[in-house]
Order: C-alpha cells, then sequence, then structure tokens
C-alpha cells in the first residue's frame, strides 16, 4: 500500500471561493436579469402532465432544447392544449433549476405558431372527430319550418345579436332567446359547449321556453380568434344537441370545426337568421297565390260537375212521365189483386162445399154411433149375465161337493170370486168408456155439424143440384135448358138454366117444394148429404 504525505504545501490563488449553491442562484439571478421576459418559438416534445397538475415539457428547433415548465394555476388558462409536434410560442421568463443545473422557461401562455401550424392541427383534429362519426350527414335534423322559439349563443355586446334579431324583425318576427358568452380567448369553449347543453337541458313546457332551433354565432376575425369554435368541447356539445343547430361563425371564407357537426352552416350570423325563418311577406303571397288557386280549382271542379250533371239530366226520361206509369202500373196491380183475391175466395169457397158435399150427415153418423155402443152393451151384458150364471151354478155345485171338495176347491173358489170382481170392475170400466164415447161422439158431432153443408147454406150460399140429384160446383156442367134444383137454408127450389135472350126474356121458372129431408139412396145405408 502507498503512503502519501500530509505535508504537501498547496498552491497559493486569488481566485474567490464560492459554494456550489452560490455559483447556482449567481446563474440564476443572471438568467433572470438578462431574460426578463422572453417569447420562444419552437416545437413541443416529450409533454406530460404530473399529478400535481403541473405541465412539462421541452421546445425544440433543429439545433436545440430547451426545458419548460407551466405550473398548474396557469396551466388551466392556457387557449389551447399543449401536444407533442405542436410548433408553438411560448410566453414567459427564464429561470434556471438549481437542483438539476437546469435552465428552463417558465410559460404563462401559448399560441399556435402561424397559420400554417394551426391549419395542421385544425386538420388533423377534424380527422379524428370524423373518425368517430360526428360529422356523418345521417346524424344531423331537418330544420323547422317556422320556430316558435330560437336560441342564439352569442356575445351579448357584439354586433352580431342586433343583426339576427333585425333580420328576424324583418323576416317573420320569433321569440329569441340569448345565452351570453365570450366567442373568443381563454374560456370561451367552455362556454359555448355550456350554453348548447344548457338549452338542451330546458324542458318543454317549463317556465324557460325551451328553443326549437339553436343559433351559434360569431362575427368574423383571424383563425386564431374562431379558434375557440375548433376546441373539441364545442365541437361535441353540437354534436350531442337534440335541438337542430345551425352555425354561423366567421365570414363567408372562414370555416371552423363546429360547422361540420351542426345540422346546417350559415355563412354569416345574418344568413343564419334568414335561414331560420322564412319570409313572412312571401308565405301571405303563397298563401294569397294558393287561395286563389283553390277558389279557382272549385268553381272550374262546380262548373264541370254542373256540365256532367245537366249531361246526364238530359239522357234521363221524363220523371212527371215515370212517375205516371208508375202510377198506373200500380193501379193495375190493385185491380189485378182485387180479382185474384176474389176468384181466390170463390176457389176455396167451391173447395169448402166440395168438401161439405163429401161429409157424411152427422146425424146419421151419431145414429150409427149409438147403434154400434148398445149392440156392445147388449153383448156384455149378455156376456156378463151368462157369467154370473155360470158362477151360480158352480157355487151350488160347490156347495154340494164342499165337505169333501173344500180343502182341494178353495182355491180355485177364490179365484173365482177374483173373476167376480173382475167381471163388477170390468162393468164399470164399461160404463166409464161408454161415457167417455158419448162424450167423444158429441164432440164429433158438433164437429161434423161445423163442417156440414148446411152451415154454408146458413152463411147465404146455394147447394145447385142436377135431376139426379147429384151436386154441379161448376158453371161448365149446367147446359141450357137443364132443370136443376137449388137448395137454400129455408127449402129447396127447382129451377132451369139458360140466358134471358135465349129463353124469350122471362125470368125461370121455379117450383117451391117442400123442406123435406131428401130420401136416403137404397144404395147406402147412411144416405148423402146433397
Amino acid at each position: 500500500m502507498s503512503e502519501y504525505s500530509s505535508t504537501s504545501t498547496a498552491r497559493p490563488s486569488n481566485l474567490p471561493e464560492f459554494s456550489v449553491s452560490e455559483v447556482s442562484q449567481a446563474i440564476k439571478r443572471t438568467l433572470e436579469g438578462s431574460f426578463e421576459r422572453v417569447r420562444v418559438r419552437g416545437e413541443i416534445s416529450g409533454f406530460k402532465r404530473a399529478a400535481s397538475g403541473h405541465l412539462y415539457m421541452a421546445l425544440k428547433d433543429s439545433d436545440a432544447v430547451l426545458d419548460a415548465v407551466c405550473w398548474r394555476g396557469q396551466a388551466g388558462r392556457l387557449s389551447l392544449v399543449p401536444e407533442d409536434g405542436l410548433e408553438v410560442i411560448a410566453s414567459g421568463r427564464i429561470t434556471s433549476y438549481p437542483g438539476r443545473s437546469k435552465y428552463q422557461i417558465v410559460i404563462d401562455s401559448l399560441e399556435i405558431a402561424g397559420e400554417g401550424a394551426l391549419l395542421k392541427l385544425l386538420e388533423q383534429r377534424r380527422k379524428a372527430l370524423a373518425d368517430e362519426g360526428l360529422f356523418d350527414e345521417d346524424r344531423k335534423r331537418p330544420l323547422p319550418f317556422l320556430p316558435g322559439v330560437i336560441g342564439v349563443v352569442t356575445s351579448p355586446t357584439g354586433a352580431v345579436i342586433r343583426d339576427i334579431l333585425h333580420r328576424l324583425a324583418e323576416r317573420f318576427p320569433r321569440h329569441v332567446l340569448v345565452w351570453p358568452v365570450l366567442v373568443q380567448g381563454e374560456g370561451a369553449a367552455e362556454q359555448v359547449a355550456a350554453a348548447i347543453r344548457g338549452f338542451n337541458a330546458l324542458e318543454a313546457g317549463g317556465a324557460v321556453a325551451r328553443p326549437d332551433l339553436l343559433i351559434v354565432a360569431r362575427g368574423g376575425g383571424s383563425l386564431e380568434d374562431l379558434w375557440a369554435f375548433n376546441e373539441e368541447v364545442v365541437v361535441r356539445a353540437a354534436a350531442e344537441s337534440r335541438i337542430p343547430l345551425i352555425s354561423a361563425v366567421g365570414h363567408e371564407t372562414d370555416t371552423t370545426l363546429i360547422d361540420f357537426a351542426s345540422d346546417r352552416r350559415a355563412p354569416t350570423p345574418t344568413a343564419a337568421a334568414e335561414i331560420a325563418v322564412p319570409v313572412r311577406g312571401d308565405l301571405l303571397d303563397q298563401l294569397q297565390d294558393l287561395e286563389r288557386r283553390v277558389t279557382g280549382a272549385a268553381g272550374r271542379l262546380l262548373t264541370h260537375r254542373r256540365n256532367e250533371v245537366e249531361g246526364l239530366g238530359r239522357g234521363l226520361p221524363d220523371p212527371v212521365r215515370l212517375v205516371g206509369e208508375l202510377s198506373q202500373r200500380l193501379d193495375e196491380r190493385i185491380e189485378r189483386l182485387d180479382l185474384a183475391a176474389r176468384a181466390l175466395l170463390r176457389q176455396r169457397g167451391q173447395a169448402v162445399i166440395g168438401f161439405a158435399a163429401r161429409l157424411p150427415d152427422p146425424r146419421q153418423q151419431l145414429r150409427r154411433a149409438g147403434e154400434l155402443l148398445a149392440d156392445r152393451q147388449e153383448r156384455l151384458e149378455t156376456a156378463l149375465a151368462a157369467q154370473v150364471r155360470r158362477s151360480g151354478r158352480e157355487l151350488a155345485e160347490a156347495a154340494v161337493r164342499l165337505p169333501a171338495l173344500a180343502a182341494r176347491q178353495v182355491p180355485q173358489r177364490r179365484q173365482v170370486l177374483q173373476g167376480l170382481e173382475v167381471a163388477r170392475r170390468l162393468a164399470r170400466a164399461t160404463e166409464g168408456r161408454q161415457r167417455e164415447a158419448d162424450s167423444a161422439l158429441r164432440e164429433l158431432g158438433r164437429l161434423l155439424e161445423s163442417y156440414s153443408y148446411h152451415s154454408a147454406l146458413e152463411r147465404g150460399f146455394v147447394a145447385v143440384r142436377d135431376a139426379e140429384g147429384a151436386v154441379l160446383t161448376r158453371a161448365a156442367q149446367i147446359g141450357d135448358g137443364q132443370a136443376l134444383e137449388l137448395e137454400f137454408r129455408d127449402g129447396r127450389l127447382a129451377a132451369v138454366a139458360g140466358t134471358g135472350g135465349e129463353s124469350g126474356g122471362g125470368p125461370p121458372k121455379t117450383k117451391r117444394q117442400s123442406k123435406a129431408p131428401p130420401k136416403a139412396s137404397p144404395k147406402s145405408a147412411q144416405g148423402e148429404l146433397l
């Protein structure tokens, strides 16, 4: 091991001796004194946001790199969000960080470095939002033809709101709600997005009327002045709006991202008012024109229909003549109906007379039924007497043989006695049956009496017979000069058929006969009714 001598002599020097902290502070004062406030242009690189809210990045160009920091309190007030690769102009002060022996710029504001960089950023943002579908045509809603309430998002002090109100008053006055916002600078984008979402949050029929249409408007300006309407928060609020939205930002040549997300783009705020409502005078003229056209069309249609009706009327027959013909036809039908009714009555009367002629005499029917009942009663009494005699003889013989045959004949005589009881019951039943038969015969007699032709004679009809006594029911059966017999209700008369002209004009002679009933024919015991 080597040993060193502690007695070596240090070289004398006139340079002052500084601590590290003193040197760092001196450098810090020198930097801050030489660069009190600067504007540095460069490309952002290595951007990151710390958990504390501070922003850290580096500004670089082709030859050098400058560290940069933005404290949390200032980061929220930046006009744009830093991104890697974005060329910006940073305003702030140069200082050092002794802990790392680094110098850096403390940023208090950022802006895009030139219009080209802004356009590049704008195009990148447009493509990213378009890829999400926020600019698709199928998301756009149709504008109402005549909105009742219009919501305007703009600055309350600029000329834009006055132009919009003036144009609406000229075209078609509508109720307008203004949501005042900043239209440029720090916080403008957030206020515009909040206004769009605020209008959509209003309830229909609430205390504050919910707009039927929204207009987001701002006057012309540079790309930097209009940058708030290119912010993502504004574009998303416009795309999410359930109320149809018109964007009117800048002049006709200005284009912002809200134009792609809105339902309709207007080149100017004044044009937005023209798009929002139609011209009231034009509508009145159009209504008057439509009224004239409808009136004319109705008049022409009535004239056409009147001509058609008149033409059809000329082809129709005279209604008076038609009614007369129908009345005549109705009279004819009535007359034919009356004749048919009379003929039907005569036909039915002749049929009844024919049926009555074929019916037997009720009295003869009753007489035959009585004879039949008397015969059956006589036979029944004879049989009953014979049965009683036989029973008496048997009883007498049984009395002689009773001592010997009592045990054997008692059952048999019991049966005989039961037979006698049956005979008595049969006699009673026969008497009841006879009474029922008598009642039925009386009812049948009354029915036959109602069917007899004598009832027809009582009602005024006349029975006509020939010389042999046969009933004549048709006029074709009667010849001229034929001898007839007419039977009335109270008697019979002889008559001769014929017309007045052929027989000399005198009425037929009649011979009054007695009211005695006709003699019964020897061919039938029943006889004839006619």
